[in-house]
Formats: structure tokens, sequence, C-alpha cells
């Protein structure tokens, strides 16, 4: 029974140290993640600044700096509900890009805050006019949803993840699988500072360090109390 005793401590012991150096190495896979996506976004910013017509090759152009030719739908906008931006409480407005007659590209526009007023919009509205816009593209994200969200066909749309099928289906357009954040010097925007990559692989690394320290610590206390334990015996 004393064995017993004496072997789950330790079992337990080696279990959460390998836990923690388990938890280390994941994170250092993330940073090696993170480098590649900086990797890419250094690249793409290399490239010059090209007028893209062809649909299929906007796949192809994450992270890229580009030029598009079309003209909004302001009827069929979207309210991208739930954003935070410098501790502000708002929204992001999406705005269809008209390529051809049946595809759109989702435009970010920027942020709004909601201000305390829930519910009340700002004007988004937005000339039809042709003309060509500077933007940047990123591949959208489907946030997680915490519960079943209720979508209106009432324009503008309020919602609170980027499913682009429901969007889609909603808006009676194709709608590319990128998202294009509008560049900052547009006037037909709102608050645009849009947040880089960098910096995440040095927290992943320092993330990392900190559970190989605590791995190192528990290891060295476990051994001080087994030596302890065994010179009194």
């Amino acid at each position: 029974m004393i064995k017993h005793t004496i072997f789950i401590p330790i079992i337990l012991i080696f279990l959460i140290i390998y836990g923690l150096i388990s938890l280390g190495f994941w994170q250092i896979d993330r940073a090696d993640e993170k480098r590649v996506i900086e990797n890419k976004i250094i690249l793409a910013q290399q490239k010059p600044v090209q007028l893209i017509t062809n649909v299929k090759e906007l796949l192809n152009k994450e992270y890229h700096q580009v030029l598009l030719k079309g003209h909004y739908d302001t009827d069929k906008q979207f309210i991208y509900d739930n954003q935070i931006v410098n501790g502000n409480a708002g929204y992001y407005v999406l705005t269809p890009f008209v390529l051809s007659s049946k595809t759109t590209i989702l435009v970010n526009r920027g942020f709004v805050p909601w201000n305390g007023s829930r519910g009340q919009l700002v004007n988004i509205k937005v000339d039809n006019l042709t003309r060509v816009i500077k933007v940047r593209l990123v591949k959208p994200v489907e946030r997680i949803k915490l519960k079943q969200e209720l979508i209106t066909s009432n324009f503008p749309v309020l919602i609170q993840s980027l499913n682009l099928d429901e969007l889609s289906l909603l808006s009676d357009y194709q709608i590319v699988a990128m998202l294009a954040r509008l560049d900052i010097e547009d006037s037909d925007g709102f608050f645009r500072q849009w947040q880089s990559f960098y910096g995440s692989v040095n927290k992943h690394l320092s993330y990392a360090l900190q559970w190989f320290l605590m791995a190192l610590v528990l290891g060295i206390i476990s051994l001080r109390l087994w030596i302890k334990k065994n010179k009194k015996n």
C-alpha cells in the first residue's frame, strides 16, 4: 500500500511535466505557422499593386494589395457586429463590390463604434458608380457561433460571423472567397486601422519558454523533495 502511495504522486508529476513540455512544443509549432504567414505577407508587400480582372486570380492573392474595378451595391450591405477596436465595441461595414453581373467581393469599409446606441446605424450609403478601388485581400475567417444566428433578409443585414455561403444566398450574388480591406486613404470608408500579423511569433516563443520553465521548476522541486525524503529514510 505504501509503494502505491509513493508511485501515484510520481506518475502524476511526470504527467504534469510531460503536459507542460507538450504545451511548450505546441507553442513552437504555432510560432512556425505564424512565421510562414509573416513571410507570405512580406513577399506580398513587395509585389507591385496591379489591377486584377480575373476573379479566379483573386484567390491566389492573399495578403496582396490590388486594384479592383467595379461598383458598390449599397442596397445589400452587411453589418459585421461584435467587433472591438481600440477598446470600443462596434461593427464593420461590409459592402458588396460587384466585379461582374453576379460576382462580388465583400469590401470591409471600416469600423464604426456603437457609442452606446445599438441599433442606430450611421449613414453607410455609397454611390454605385463604376470605380477602381485599392484593397488588401485576406481570407475570411468564420467565427465560432455561441448560439444559432437569426439572420433576416432585410438589408443592411446584421451578422455575427462570415459564412459566405449564407451571405451569397441572401445577397443573390456569388461572393468571392476573399475579404477586401479598403485602403485607409479611400474616402468612402470609416475608421480603418488594419491589424498586421507581425509580433505574434515572439509571443508564441515567449509562451513556449514559460511552459518549459514551469516544467523545469516542477522537475527541480520534485527531485529535491525526493532526495530529501530518501535521506530521511
